[in-house]
């Protein structure tokens, strides 16, 4: 076996290139071989030799690798290998052997942008906190090697980074670089970088793709590096809706498909679309649906209800209320009437009250009764139940009543291709039921299992406007984004999808490595209680409720259509991840 030998070219990020046999050791298996080109810092050829092997061999000596890289301190070669290792677990535990000093210089790019960083502090000299991969391309497309060429196009020659520069293996040819030719390059550098992918995240698109696999990678390589998500990872690239789940057992990716554009804060701190105002999906939402998706086979969701006492004391109040009301009373009555309604009690099951998906369920679910009782102006076609109630033959309104209206998924169908490596859904996945409910003595709520007709006439008004209403109040287009993703992780579990790629989801199931945000839990709030005066009499109502979400009916094996136009096969056939972007690519158009 031949030693390598090193030189410097000319450039501000220098180039190295060394020529060696990266064959096999006689007698020695592999992964001893490859041991051995660690041992001498030999990373390409240990790379070379680790490309040559079976799938789940080539994982382990590529993590061992990384680790190598790690403790050389050669940052952009081990994001790099890092990056190829399919098996995530194993991937993960590479990352959790790699010495903190790794963590000390600049992140490997995302999309072709450098992360901000600290310094670097090279373990062996040179400047590494430089972005080679697009130099990288450049010079396999105009550096000449001996037949049959790179290991890329079937042949041997390899391009690696290295802590001074990139590594580049010739298999034994090395030619030197005269400062003209080092000029050259450098031009071609700062081309590449325009040329080599790098996209506009915040453009408009109809249809971007997520790569939830190779999203999980790039999280946990910044991880490594002590860094957060950044804004495009938090937003999933700007998607505002995702419409369908795409699989490629192949490359080992499942994708999320739907619209996307650029982001910004409301005037209400949403992160919504510039594209329509939308609201944008969120990681930590997908996140925590995930874990509840693989934790859990009971259904989550939240309740508003209210306290039975301060039902009773306003039961007490109105029949105190033998006369008509003076005009100068009516304020002073209604405020009385709502401080004796008081709090409402939230309650939030089935997973941590303190992330965002709860307290987006609890907002529309507020929000929603705020509608329903005439206190937030609805949407054409969306009357309150107060301002439905007319006076019946004899003069009479109905007595208080306490109204239950809560949120629950509604889905048309789900359709599937043949395979079921493509999935799609039909509805805006989101429904309103209501129930009336008894007021017994000390104010409790007796459930009758039905609607009375206005009860109904509401709750049916408001989901057929559901979009109308999603475009005026973003709370409820988060709220289908919610149901949305419930799905696609229902889907992911039911089908075994993870299993069908080979992906634990290691980091996102893992809270120590990949935590969420968590705020306040919510726990109370102002009852929702409202009052109209019809024919000089008072008509009060209260509401209750809450929402409901149990995705897993909807992904049954019976449940589930198969696509006979082919529509959805097409679909998966033509959004793959296309050729030519960068390794640290995770979403594209």
């Amino acid at each position: 076996m031949s030693l390598p030998r090193w030189f410097r070219a000319p450039l501000g990020a220098a180039i190295v290139l060394i020529g060696f046999s990266a064959g096999r050791i006689d007698g020695a298996e592999p992964l001893d071989s490859i041991r051995d080109h660690l041992r001498a810092g030999e990373f390409p050829a240990a790379k070379l030799l680790a490309d040559q092997l079976p799938a789940r061999e080539r994982d382990q000596a590529l993590a061992e690798l990384a680790v190598a890289q790690a403790r050389a301190g050669a940052r952009s070669g081990w994001a790099e290998t890092v990056r190829g290792i399919r098996d995530d677990q194993l991937r993960n535990g590479s990352l959790s052997d790699t010495p903190a000093t790794i963590g000390s210089g600049s992140s490997p790019s995302v999309n072709g942008q450098n992360s901000a960083s600290r310094p670097a502090a090279a373990a062996r000299g040179g400047a590494t906190a430089a972005d080679f991969q697009s130099l990288i391309d450049l010079i396999k497309k105009t550096t000449g090697t001996p037949k049959p060429g790179w290991v890329d196009d079937g042949g041997v020659g390899t391009v690696e980074p290295f802590p001074g520069g990139v590594l580049i293996d010739t298999q034994g040819s090395l030619k030197k670089l005269n400062a003209g030719r080092g000029q050259r390059l450098n031009g071609l550098h700062a081309s590449a970088r325009a040329e080599s992918g790098n996209r506009d995240i915040r453009r408009v698109s109809e249809l971007r793709k997520v790569s939830l696999t190779k999203l999980e990678r790039e999280l946990q390589i910044r991880r490594a590096f002590d860094q957060e998500p950044d804004d495009a990872m938090r937003s999933l690239a700007g998607l505002s809706k995702v419409e369908y789940l795409l699989v490629y057992p192949d490359s080992g990716e499942i994708v999320l498909a739907g619209p996307a554009a650029g982001w910004y804060r409301d005037g209400e701190g949403r992160i919504v679309s510039t594209a329509n105002g939308r609201p944008v999906l969120q990681l930590d939402d997908l996140i925590v649906l995930l874990r509840h998706a693989f934790g859990s086979v009971e259904p989550f969701g939240c309740s508003i209800d209210p306290r039975p006492q301060n039902l009773e004391r306003l039961q007490e109040f109105l029949r105190g209320q033998n006369r008509p009301l003076k005009p100068g009373e009516r304020d002073k009555w209604a405020s009385t009437m709502r401080d004796l309604a008081g709090l409402q009690d939230i309650r939030v099951f089935g997973i941590d009250p303190r992330t965002r998906v709860a307290q987006i369920m609890v907002e529309a679910d507020y929000r929603m009764k705020l509608v329903g009782m005439g206190l937030e102006e609805g949407t054409p076609g969306v009357k309150s139940y107060l301002d439905s109630i007319e006076v019946d033959a004899q003069g009479q309104v109905p007595p208080m009543s306490v109204l239950r209206w809560w949120f629950t998924m509604n889905y048309d169908a789900v359709q599937s291709t043949e395979s079921h490596d493509a999935f799609a859904w039909v509805g805006n996945g989101v429904q309103v039921l209501s129930e009336n409910q008894l007021l017994a003595a000390q104010g409790k709520r007796i459930g009758t299992g039905k609607s009375e007709e206005l009860n109904t006439r509401f709750a049916e008004s408001f989901t057929r406007e559901f979009s109308a209403l999603s475009e005026k109040y973003p709370i409820y287009a988060e709220l289908q984004n919610v149901f949305d993703l419930a799905l696609v992780c229902a889907l992911l579990q039911s089908q075994d999808l993870p299993g069908q790629v080979g992906w634990q989801m290691s980091h996102y199931r893992n809270p120590e490595t990949c935590p969420v945000t968590l705020g306040p839990a919510p726990k109370e709030v102002l009852s929702v209680v409202n009052h109209r005066l019809i024919r000089g009499k008072h008509v009060v109502a209260g509401v209750s409720g809450g929402v409901s979400v149990q995705p897993r009916k909807f992904v049954a094996a019976d449940r589930i259509q198969t696509d006979q136009a082919s529509r959805l096969h097409e679909r998966h056939t033509s959004s793959p991840q296309p050729q030519g972007l960068e390794s640290s690519s995770w979403w594209w158009d």
